[in-house]
């Protein structure tokens, strides 16, 4: 295995802002072919049907990325675009380390996965469960794309992956999962299912690759994802790529082939590994942000599984900031809020904000805002001047027509400040 390269915190903070596409945010091209841009870069993006803050997480961490971005955008690409060809998809929703979306063209690394629910549920629900399965299935075959709704008679409840449901909503995920449907199209969390091969182009359900280069494949996606992932890391944050040493001997041989590049962040005791490809990028974020441009650093909202903040333990070690995603928490135990989002300000993450859009009035309101210790955000230069423009991207992005902040601080104080702000 090649030495590692050596780079110091501050510019591993750099590159790893720079090669997520958020130096600045909200930077690409206000287009649907952005969202593809995004895919390609960071190989995948997680899928989490959770709206409270106006937006579902993977919507989050297109608008991070994305100006004036449109859900209607990915919305095109997953399920084909309205009025046309179902088959005309680029992405997809698939299980890798959770559901999510993924370029369609990646659909032969993935079969294993439905095989492996099959042998799972073949015995198991869809078995016990085989009338409901052959009356769903002949029914989307004969009807088209159909939601649960379709299917009040097999209401019966029965346990499943969290808890009890229909058996109807239970069969549908089970046949999802194991590859015989796949989901057509959304309203809003309502998903409408389909027969797979109406879904996803023949040529790619022919196409089979072996369980190594698959395998090999899922693991460099979780590299690609996070963009400086540790080895241990790999099987932390991901289901599906292997015991500990089969990880290792995979990652192993991704460096020997010269496709990850090990890189040694000084104050880090794992060694990171960056995609080979991604080295030009390594190399410019050397320099200092001021070196590159005079323009102030910008704020963005980040999702809660945006790639950027997958891997706490590089959130801890390199950021400085300790993340819990608590809408699992129980509230008496939380420390800030149900639907935290982390506050990225250039290349450091100073605060967390917690917005919740009331639909019925169209009001984004601010539950509460934290910053990190040492962090000023009256007197931090441009970073309320960011914020302001941070906050209109996001009510622009949500439709929100008032904002509302807690009237305990900081929230007054910002809000005060962000009144007297110029009008842009």
């Amino acid at each position: 295995m090649p030495p590692a390269l050596t780079i110091s915190a501050d510019h591993a903070r750099r590159f790893l802002v720079q090669r997520h596409l958020l130096d600045p945010p909200r930077s690409l091209p206000a287009e649907p072919e952005s969202v593809l841009r995004v895919i390609d870069r960071l190989g995948l993006v997680q899928f989490d049907p959770v709206g409270v803050p106006g937006a579902r997480s993977h919507d989050l961490t297109l608008h991070a990325r994305i100006a004036r971005y449109q859900t209607a955008w990915c919305d095109r690409w997953l399920y084909g675009p309205p009025g046309g060809d179902p088959l005309d998809r680029r992405l997809i929703e698939l299980y890798n380390k959770s559901l999510n979306i993924l370029p369609i063209d990646e659909l032969p690394h993935y079969r294993h996965t439905w095989d492996r629910y099959d042998s799972y549920y073949r015995d198991g629900i869809l078995q016990d469960q085989s009338a409901v399965a052959d009356a769903i299935v002949e029914k989307i075959r004969r009807d088209g794309p159909l939601s649960t709704a379709a299917f009040r008679e097999h209401n019966h409840a029965i346990d499943w992956w969290w808890a009890p449901t229909s058996a109807a909503r239970a069969v549908m995920e089970a046949l999802f999962v194991t590859g015989r449907l796949g989901i057509s199209r959304r309203d809003g969390n309502r998903r409408y299912f389909d027969l797979i091969e109406r879904i996803a182009p023949a040529h790619l359900l022919d196409q089979r690759e072996s369980e190594e280069v698959g395998f090999r494949h899922r693991l460099l996606s979780r590299f690609r994802a996070v963009g400086l992932l540790g080895g241990q890391m790999a099987g932390e944050i991901a289901v599906d790529t292997g015991k500990a040493p089969e990880r290792a001997r995979g990652l192993a041989q991704l460096v020997d082939d010269g496709v990850l590049l090990p890189v040694q962040v000084e104050g880090l005791r794992q060694v990171r590994y960056a995609l080979a490809d991604e080295e030009p990028i390594l190399n410019a974020a050397a320099q200092p942000r001021e070196a590159r441009r005079a323009t102030p650093p910008s704020v963005t909202f980040m999702a809660p599984l945006d790639p950027l903040v997958w891997d706490r333990r590089l959130l801890r070690e390199l950021f400085g900031f300790e993340y819990l995603w608590e809408i699992y928490v129980p509230v008496a135990k939380r420390r800030h809020g149900y639907y935290v989002l982390p506050l990225l300000f250039g290349d450091r993450l100073v605060g967390r904000i917690e917005p919740r859009f009331e639909r019925a009035d169209r009001a984004l309101r601010i539950l509460g805002i934290w910053f990190e210790d040492g962090f000023e955000p009256m007197t931090a230069p441009g970073f309320l001047e960011a914020l302001g423009d941070a906050l209109a991207a996001y009510t622009g992005f949500i439709g929100a027509r008032s904002v509302m902040w807690p009237r305990t601080r900081p929230g007054r104080d910002i809000a005060g400040a962000l009144r007297r702000l110029p009008a842009a």
